[in-house]
């Protein structure tokens, strides 16, 4: 028999003292549990919103005079 910090494999990590929980609502509960219990270090980097992306502020300026307002709604 293994033992990892005190708890050996046999001992229940988790208990249910009232109800019933489906196996669903079991596995919500563990799913829950291990990311908030997942160093930062493990966990992976998600991927910048292309949306934030710096480029997409930069555009060149809006000068008055004929068809302005259609460049102003037009990506560079």
């Amino acid at each position: 028999m293994s033992s990892v910090g005190g708890v050996s494999e046999q001992d229940p990590v988790l208990q249910v003292v009232a109800g019933t929980p489906t196996d669903e609502e079991l596995a919500a509960v563990l799913v829950a549990l291990q990311s908030v219990t997942t160093p930062e270090a493990e966990r992976p980097t998600p991927e910048p919103s292309r949306w934030a992306a710096p480029w997409r502020s930069v555009h060149a300026p809006v000068h008055p005079g004929p068809g302005a307002w259609v460049a102003s709604g037009r990506p560079s």
